[in-house]
């Protein structure tokens, strides 16, 4: 099986359970936050719509440097447009998933200020910068819902709302 193909199910996969959470975000608790330090629901739903964005450097330029990451996008302000947001990312960056193994395999770097902060093969950055920064904030969300009583979703097994 090629690099894509296995990729491809995997973002398929995960995209669809991060879509079943984003579906329940309470509109009238987008700016409630768990504590001072936390992102608000809203601003937590609005980083998973566009975290989906980042394999446009990922895997079509060998590097990108943090000091030209734009300002943090205006957090949605519903859920529709939140959603919206994700479905277009999800779909632009599937997209840009058409490649051979060699492309996977090609070095991709992460500079900040032009030094290189670390480099690895562009699937490996695709995982760790989309997918699993994603889990990551997916299971914030979940902890969000679960404190705010929005019913969780199963994600990879039941939860104690669904089974």
């Amino acid at each position: 099986m090629a690099i894509k193909e296995a990729l491809l199910a995997e973002y398929d996969h995960e995209m669809g359970t991060t879509r079943k959470l984003l579906e329940r975000i309470p509109e009238d608790k987008l700016a409630w936050k768990p504590h001072d330090r936390s992102m608000s629901l809203g601003d937590l739903s609005t980083h998973l719509s566009h975290l989906p964005n980042w394999a446009g450097p990922i895997l079509n330029d060998s590097s990108y440097d943090l000091s030209d990451t734009p300002p943090n996008p205006a957090t949605g302000t519903s859920r529709a447009a939140i959603l919206d947001r994700f479905d277009a990312a999800v779909k632009q960056a599937r997209g840009w998933m058409d490649k051979g193994d060699a492309e996977y395999a090609a070095r991709w770097s992460l500079l900040r200020g032009g030094q290189e902060m670390f480099s690895m093969p562009r699937v490996a950055a695709f995982r760790s910068f989309i997918l699993n920064h994603m889990i990551h904030h997916r299971g914030q969300l979940s902890v969000y819902l679960r404190l705010t009583n929005v019913p969780v979703p199963a994600i990879y097994g039941p939860s104690a709302d669904e089974g």
